[in-house]
């Protein structure tokens, strides 16, 4: 285990996950009139309703499978009946079609952001850089899928990249669990890192937001004080007079 290791596979990986908390933190105490997704839905919708829903249900899956993969147990899997050839089927085949649906959206929102004149106008320069490391993260990730578990021998990575996931989780690291861990999964992992390095600064805060307040906010009443409008006495029979504006009564 060398110095590089232990920078690159302990060090590094705290000090992303710094970065994302208190990122998170500061901005919502300083920006949050900033803590917005940015929406474009405005200038532009006709590619935005066939990128958004493919990238957001694809990301989901991706999200879903990393935490089967990487926070459960071999064992946990097995004593309910999961298999590892049951589990190599569903993890192979459900991850390559996540990560099609996640990078054919993302590249239909990269088109649409980058050739819409004001959508373009409207995205900041962190969410540019998020935008390329966001990519390149599913794109390490499906390369890894698919020279490792679709073409090659189904490296496991559920005996590396999982007990040093869980070992971060209960600050046990261990960095040389990863010492022989295919080059593919490592850039996979250093990009994800960046990516959470990068999250507290750019449109991906809105992850975190949810309007429970609407559900129980009280209705807003508009009322006037004004004796002489219109709606606050008694309706009169036939035609309102009309006066012109300023006109004393």
């Amino acid at each position: 285990m060398t110095t590089r290791d232990i920078l690159l596979w302990v060090v590094l990986p705290y000090v992303a996950g710094a970065v994302f908390v208190v990122g998170h933190l500061w901005r919502y105490r300083y920006d949050r009139f900033g803590w917005t997704t940015r929406s474009s839905q405005v200038y532009e919708s006709r590619l935005l309703r066939a990128g958004s829903p493919m990238f957001h249900i694809g990301i989901l899956m991706v999200i879903g499978g990393h935490v089967v993969g990487l926070l459960i147990p071999r064992t946990w899997l097995e004593a309910v009946g999961v298999t590892e050839h049951a589990y190599h089927l569903v993890a192979t085949w459900a991850g390559t079609i996540a990560a099609v649906l996640t990078l054919a959206g993302l590249a239909i929102l990269v088109y649409r952001r980058r050739t819409v004149g004001p959508v373009f106008l409207a995205t900041t320069r962190m969410d540019k850089l998020m935008y390329v490391v966001l990519g390149a993260t599913l794109a390490f990730g499906t390369a890894a899928t698919v020279m490792f578990q679709v073409l090659g021998d189904a490296y496991d990575y559920r005996g590396s990249v999982s007990p040093w996931v869980r070992g971060l989780l209960t600050f046990q690291p261990d960095p040389a669990l990863m010492a022989d861990v295919p080059v593919a999964f490592q850039l996979h992992i250093l990009c994800a890192l960046a990516l959470f390095g990068l999250w507290p600064f750019t449109r991906l805060v809105h992850v975190f937001s949810a309007p429970l307040g609407y559900v129980t906010r009280p209705y807003i009443v508009y009322r006037t004080r004004d004796d002489d409008r219109l709606g606050n006495r008694a309706p009169r029979r036939g035609w309102e007079r009309v006066e012109r504006p300023g006109a004393p009564r």
